[in-house]
């Protein structure tokens, strides 16, 4: 009778060794994957009862919140209250289509989630009302989004402008966008309906157009080769080129043009105010395949650029092999022609790298999060991802910069009304292929103050219409960034 007992007793403990695994195996172990199945909604459905903290600009203003609601299926609804202003950086938050930007990457924040979150509100664990729903403080400015929402006017193309010391971005727009309450809405219906309107439209609304399209350069490439020749010792401000109209590459017969077919030359600091192509096609040849693409990759090309936002367009130059036996395929793209690509904010980490004696730094939106309390949970810290030239070559791309503000392609529009001295370079990137109708992206990179850089602005307007297409990166986007950095510095 005993051994019966003794059996029974071990085999009631062996079932309650494998419950108990079991359970701590399905609570813990797979927790976050029964969370994610898309067949579970109930952790869905806890969240969107339950309250949600925000996310906050720089200046304070608040972007996105969990607003309380009344005969609706749940109790709070996520509200834009700025509607497309920051839309490609919040994102959305919907019960039928996910998260997106922010609402995604820092969903736990909000959400409470954290350890130590969880670990910061066991004090409150008798209170009902209790929550331990975070916030999210972005590096963006509201006074900045909206001066450059203004400045592009509707017309398709972007602003972004960072600090170049930190990383920090401080205004990022694009034209098309979205408004993002459409799609957080609870009715299943009317947010399919604006997705589906927005994923039709041509511009692309729904990608964050500054940092996940790319687009070809034109003449602001010329940044990037020309740091890449001094730092090689290819080139020098002595350096001199004669006056052409065009370059005849080895291996073709097509010969290469300056803008509009202008004759070009003279000195560095000449070829480069001027912006002519010719002199920086030779500098790509000169350099060949292997420096001119491990010098551009220095400026983080050919790759997407480390970012805490999501889903970063990659970059192109191209690689090595691309050029072997096509020297006229690397002298195009030492212009920032044929097949060069870059995102808006790429281009600004470009230039901002020249202010920051040749350190490109990490860029992010995320300042800091809080817990419910406001204290912090955590705070970005500035970080180098590449050094992209010498100290000496940054100073020197520096004074080409001011020569192109003050006597060049940019003297007609980048003269701040604070009298402070800006740096920068245009570009006019040419889509078409000869004889054919002129379309081109007008484009120009400046930061100011010129001898103590704090903030790097990178204009876009896409080649979309005749007015775009048939001006100039100095004469349309100039006025842009000269606007935008009267904006910043007061004025």
């Amino acid at each position: 009778m005993n051994s019966r007992i003794r059996r029974l007793a071990v085999g009631l403990m062996a079932c309650f060794v494998i419950l108990f695994v079991q359970l701590n195996f399905l609570q813990v172990g797979q927790s976050e994957e029964l969370q994610t199945d898309t067949r579970n909604t109930r952790q869905i459905v806890r969240d969107f009862n339950r309250f949600r903290g925000p996310i906050l600009s720089a200046d304070g203003q608040i972007l996105a919140f969990s607003q309380p609601i009344e005969g609706d299926d749940f109790d709070y609804q996520r509200t834009y209250p700025l509607g497309p202003l920051f839309a490609n950086v919040t994102g959305y938050y919907s019960f039928n289509f996910g998260a997106t930007q922010i609402e995604k990457t820092k969903n736990d924040v909000l959400a409470g989630r954290t350890t130590e979150q969880q670990l910061g509100g066991i004090t409150d664990i008798l209170d009902p009302d209790a929550q331990t729903a975070g916030q999210v403080v972005l590096t963006l400015r509201n006074d900045l989004q909206t001066a450059a929402r203004d400045l592009l006017g509707g017309r398709e193309g972007s602003i972004v402008a960072l600090d170049p010391r930190t990383g920090a971005v401080l205004a990022m727009y694009s034209e098309p966008t979205f408004d993002p309450n459409q799609v957080a809405v609870h009715n299943s219906t009317e947010a399919g309906n604006a997705l589906e309107f927005l994923n039709a439209l041509p511009g692309k609304p729904l990608l964050a157009n500054a940092y996940q399209e790319r687009y070809m350069p034109g003449s602001t490439f010329k940044m990037v080769t020309t740091a890449v020749a001094l730092d090689e010792g290819v080139v020098n401000l002595e350096t001199f080129w004669p006056d052409e109209k065009e370059y005849l590459p080895p291996l073709t017969t097509d010969p290469i043009e300056n803008y509009g077919g202008s004759t070009c030359g003279g000195d560095m600091a000449t070829v480069f105010k001027r912006s002519c192509n010719t002199p920086f096609a030779r500098i790509a040849v000169e350099l060949g395949p292997e420096r001119m693409v491990n010098g551009a990759e220095r400026f983080l090309l050919n790759q997407a650029v480390p970012f805490d936002l999501p889903r970063v367009a990659s970059s192109n130059f191209g690689a090595v092999d691309d050029f072997v036996d096509a020297t006229p395929l690397l002298a195009i793209r030492g212009f920032g022609q044929n097949e060069v690509a870059i995102t808006p904010l790429q281009m600004a980490l470009i230039s901002g790298s020249i202010a920051n004696g040749g350190k490109m730094m990490r860029p992010y939106v995320v300042d800091s999060t809080l817990d419910s309390k406001g204290s912090v949970l955590s705070r970005t810290e500035p970080s180098v991802i590449s050094t992209t030239m010498s100290p000496a070559t940054s100073a020197i791309m520096t004074d080409l910069m001011v020569g192109v503000v003050n006597e060049g392609t940019a003297q007609c529009c980048m003269q701040l009304a604070s009298g402070i001295q800006a740096a920068a370079k245009t570009g006019t990137a040419q889509l078409n292929s000869k004889d054919e109708p002129e379309r081109s992206h007008a484009w120009i990179t400046a930061f100011a103050p010129a001898d103590a850089p704090e903030i790097v602005v990178a204009v876009m307007l896409k080649g979309v219409n005749d007015e775009i297409s048939a001006g100039t990166g100095g004469k349309l986007a100039g006025p842009l960034a000269r606007q935008f950095l009267d904006a910043y510095f007061g004025e």
